[in-house]
């Protein structure tokens, strides 16, 4: 990453730009570090790696042993850009610590120091190993004695050639730290041959030692004896911070000793130990100081324990906690540096400039890690290097020291050209001239120097501050800057304009809902400055480009009123108007109480129910605004329309009752309750409906109506009623009770119609006369009782059908489609059967059934024409009484020959005259078919106009005359006339009026 600093003088003795670039002191992007290289590795060359950024780009340099490298002396050395290349074979003079140095010409800094080491390891020594010879139940201890090295080793053992090491348990161990094998008690299977196996990681290497036999004495089994610590930890080990750290605790004894560890201060052992199989190795992994101290092992078997103890010492390397950064400062200044590292031991500092060390001098005092520079001057400008160490590691914070000397100078931060104030307002004006020392700052007005007074101040930080403006205090301000270098001028304006004021605010308003009302916002202000508009509800800001359904912006520039249409219950709330200019933002606000009819209320509960009546409870819905004033109660049933108001007690609910009894309500229906509530704006919307509950049954009260009834077979009563609606019946097993007796008798018979939708019952007995007279009751029950009875009827049994036929008929053809049947009447009493009129039937002589026609007369008519019949056919016709109880016997048949069909051509060639008022018609006589009756005579048809009155004229001759008065056009059709009725009609004629 390439860091730039935007420099802000020209330096007097450095140039800061340089080509197309800006100058930038060296930071290291890649520092060497520690090498561990295989003595016998195939590569070419070691690497040490070092790069950094700045501008220009840093030269290197390279110490070994803090000594600089010569580069033009040894081909052993190369650059390869700033990393070191050293070419192999190494050498023994290789082996050191490393620095890297990068220079421009901001400075120079110093890498970390890197450590180069040759890692190797040499063959075991040939010679045989002596054979170690051990009884049974015996501890031993295998050497393996590693050759010279450098790197770190691992360790395993195989056995009798088997490629599988050495399976590590309870009896056996191999340590990592001295490499031997460790049996704690010799079993016979352990004879064999061991052979120690070492690999160097960093060498790349492995070597195996010559074998070691076991063998097992033959002069006895070694009895039991108590632990023998043969694996222990040193007394004090030095343990790095976030290191792995492993203790070894291995003993030999018989029985095996079990091994368990304890911090010797009586304290936990970290959570996050963790332990070999055989708990022979304690790990403690990421090391903090809190895992410092004394830590004990202890081995035990039957026989006894033994004890090793050692002490883990915590150290870190430093670690920056504060760190130094580039300074800029001006000459004469001071310089105070800190820097601050953690570490164990504690670190100590020392500073360096450019890479090489800085010693306290006059001006320059070093104690710690502060660095304090007095009366700076350019030459002090470099890199500096703050480096804290500890015995085992150098750290360093680099930053850069820039000493600046220059004239005031106002090219990167002139004064506002414009500076603009409202009159009564204040303004600041800043003078910040770059300048090393600070500059002197004093302000004219116009060609006046400006002094200070009540209302200008100058500023310690070179700024003009002018309070309460006023117009006058318009116009050109110049800040002078003097230092020893130089001077410089900055000229800037200051206008005043008007300020703006809110001259109508919007004001509380109270409205009801579904009102449009318009909300005022209109502004005094400069014409020169540009006003903007902001309306918000309940501190949300209300998009009006959006097409809020509701708000509307009206009015002009300097008016920002706000129209709310359809103002709803959810407009209620604060509304301000807020008018923002490039110099202000005022605001005002104004409350809006939008009132309309309350909410639903809620919660409505049955608190009891009997049979008419309902106690009932609720809890008031929002009143929106406007006091609830009254509340009514509405109910619902399967039988009503809709909902319906209910009586209740009290009768009136005003807006605090939030319970009532609802009366009047029929026993045995489904009832729900819902309740409305009013106030001064109107009626709100419904709760939600109560509950569904039915009410109490009860002895039915409404009695049936229209008793009627008679008619029936003979013995037979017939009674009949208008049924009960089930809202009326007030409860289950409802029926009717039906009282009858005849009248003048005192006795009543009484049965029971168990069906509810009854309305009808018949009694027969063969005892009753027909037509009697009867007194009829109809009365209603239930599972509760029996109720009223209607007021009582005069009801008549069935009678007999009429014994007698009509005598006297006879008939006779009137037309083609039609014939007349008459009759005489029968004079009947209660013998013969009553008669309430007649019934005429009719055929033909082809017909497939046995009439084609019933028509039906009543009372005393003996007469009936009959229409619809077919022209020129024979017609068969008789005629019965009937009453209720049916039809009588049928007269004898008589017949009758319709006429024949009236003629089919109209009257044709008409011929009209019109003189005065007098109109003579002529036209040709018609001739018939065989199948049609004769012309007698001719109709002729007149009228002034389709809807007037028809006038007719009949006439045996094919002429006729007319006297009308012609004030209007007439119309005029011709007809035949014959025994089988009118034929067709001639065309309609139009005879104009007299004046035309």
């Amino acid at each position: 990453m390439r860091l730039l600093w935007k420099p802000v003088i020209l330096l007097p003795l450095i140039s800061i730009c340089a080509g197309d670039g800006l100058l930038s002191r060296p930071i290291f992007i890649q520092e060497p570090q520690d090498v561990i290289f295989p003595l016998d590795s195939s590569e070419s060359e070691i690497i040490l790696n070092c790069a950094a950024h700045g501008y220009p780009l840093p030269q290197y340099r390279w110490k070994q042993n803090d000594t600089d490298i010569d580069f033009t002396m040894s081909y052993h050395y190369r650059l390869d850009g700033g990393s070191l290349a050293i070419s192999s074979p190494p050498t023994a003079q290789d082996i050191g610590t490393y620095q890297c140095l990068a220079t421009n010409p901001l400075g120079t800094i110093l890498s970390r120091k890197a450590k180069l080491q040759f890692a190797y390891i040499e063959e075991f020594e040939t010679k045989t190993r002596s054979t170690v010879s051990v009884r049974e139940g015996q501890g031993v201890v295998l050497l393996c004695g590693p050759p010279p090295h450098v790197g770190d080793l691992s360790y395993a053992w195989t056995f009798n050639d088997n490629p599988l090491y050495v399976q590590e348990d309870n009896r056996r161990f191999v340590s990592q730290e001295t490499g031997n094998l460790y049996i704690a008690k010799v079993e016979p299977s352990d004879v064999g041959n061991y052979t120690c196996f070492i690999t160097n990681k960093e060498a790349q290497r492995s070597v195996q030692g010559p074998p070691t036999p076991l063998v097992q004495r033959t002069d006895g089994v070694m009895g039991e004896y108590e632990p023998k610590i043969e694996v222990r930890f040193p007394e004090t080990i030095q343990a790095a911070k976030d290191s792995s750290i492993k203790l070894e605790c291995f003993a030999l004894g018989n029985p095996v000793p079990n091994i368990s560890w304890r911090r010797m201060d009586g304290s936990l052992l970290p959570g996050k130990v963790k332990y070999s199989k055989s708990k022979a190795i304690l790990e403690i992994p990421n090391f903090q100081q809190e895992d410092e101290g004394f830590y004990e092992c202890t081995a035990g078997n039957l026989r006894g324990r033994n004890i090793a103890k050692g002490q883990l010492i915590f150290y870190a390397p430093p670690e920056w906690e504060q760190k130094i950064q580039n300074t800029y400062l001006s000459i004469y200044d001071s310089l105070f540096w800190e820097c601050k590292a953690s570490g164990k031991p504690s670190p100590y500092y020392t500073w360096l400039k450019n890479g090489e060390r800085l010693n306290p001098e006059e001006r320059i005092q070093i104690e710690n890690g502060t660095l304090i520079i007095t009366m700076l001057n350019v030459s002090d400008s470099g890199i500096y290097q703050c480096a804290a160490e500890n015995k085992y590691q150098i750290i360093y914070a680099n930053a850069e020291l820039k000493v600046l000397a220059s004239a005031p100078n106002f090219s990167k931060n002139p004064i506002k050209k414009v500076s603009v104030v409202q009159v009564g307002g204040d303004i600041s004006i800043e003078c910040k001239p770059i300048a090393f020392p600070r500059a002197a700052v004093s302000w004219k007005r116009g060609t006046e120097n400006l002094r200070q007074s009540k209302r200008v101040f100058l500023i310690e930080d070179g700024s003009l501050k002018i309070y309460n403006v006023t117009r006058s205090d318009a116009g050109s301000y110049t800040c002078i800057a003097t230092n020893q270098f130089g001077v410089a001028k900055s000229t800037g304006s200051l206008v005043v304009k008007e300020r703006t004021v809110i001259t109508i605010p919007p004001s509380k308003m109270d409205v009801t809902v579904g009102e449009s009302i318009v909300l005022p916002c209109q502004v005094s202000h400069d014409p020169s400055i540009e006003v903007v508009f902001v309306w918000s509800f309940n501190g949300d800001i209300i998009d009006l480009k959006k097409g809020v359904t509701h708000f509307e912006r009206i009015g002009g520039e300097s008016a920002g009123d706000l129209m709310i249409r359809n103002i709803q219950l959810n407009h209620s709330g604060k509304y301000m108007c807020t008018v923002q200019t490039t110099l202000e933002i005022l605001s005002a606000v104004a409350d809006i109480i939008v009132r309309g009819p309350p909410g639903p209320p809620e919660d409505v509960r049955v608190e009891h129910i009997s049979s008419s009546t309902s106690q009932l409870s609720w809890r008031p819905g929002p009143d929106n605004n406007s006091p609830i004033q009254i509340f009514t109660i509405q109910t619902r049933t399967p039988f009503s329309l809709g909902w319906q108001a209910v009586s209740t007690v009290p009768e009136i609910l005003n807006g605090k009752t939030y319970n009532a009894t609802v009366v009047g309500l029929s026993p045995w229906v489904e009832y729900e309750f819902r309740v409305v509530a009013g106030n001064s704006i109107g009626i709100g919307e419904p709760s939600k409906p109560s509950e569904l509950l039915r009410t109490k049954a009860s002895v039915p009260v409404v009695a049936p109506t229209n008793i009627n009834g008679g008619g029936g077979s003979r013995s037979e009563l017939v009674i009949t009623w208008e049924s009960i609606p089930e809202e009326l019946q007030n409860g289950e097993g409802f029926g009717y009770i039906v009282m009858f007796r005849p009248v003048g008798s005192t006795t009543w018979t009484k049965e029971r119609v168990l069906s509810v939708e009854s309305s009808r019952f018949i009694y027969r007995n063969e005892s009753i006369i027909p037509l009697s007279p009867f007194e009829v009751k109809v009365g209603v029950y239930n599972n509760e009782g029996e109720g009223s009875l209607s007021t009582a009827s005069i009801v008549y049994s069935g009678e007999d059908e009429p014994r007698m036929a009509p005598r006297g008929t006879s008939v006779q053809s009137v037309s083609a489609s039609e014939m007349e049947v008459s009759w005489n009447a029968i004079d009947w009493n209660r013998n013969t059967g009553r008669v309430l009129g007649y019934e005429v039937l009719y055929w033909t002589d082809d017909s497939k059934e046995s009439m084609i026609g019933k028509i039906r007369v009543s009372g005393n008519v003996t007469v009936k024409n009959i229409t619809g019949l077919k022209a020129n056919t024979l017609y068969f016709a008789s005629v019965r009484a009937y009453n209720t109880a049916g039809t009588g016997p049928s007269s004898t048949p008589v017949n009758v020959t319709t006429k024949k069909s009236p003629p089919s051509q109209p009257p044709a060639n008409i011929a009209w005259k019109l003189t005065n008022s007098k109109l003579c018609l002529n036209w040709e006589h018609v001739k018939t078919m065989e199948n049609e009756s004769e012309v007698l005579g001719y109709k002729i048809l007149y009228r002034q106009n389709r809807q007037s009155k028809t006038h007719i004229l009949e006439t045996n001759n094919t002429s006729a005359e007319l006297l009308v008065p012609f004030e209007e056009d007439y119309l005029i059709e011709i007809r035949t006339v014959s025994d089988g009725g009118d034929g067709s009609s001639s065309e309609e004629i139009r005879i104009p009026k007299m004046s035309s």
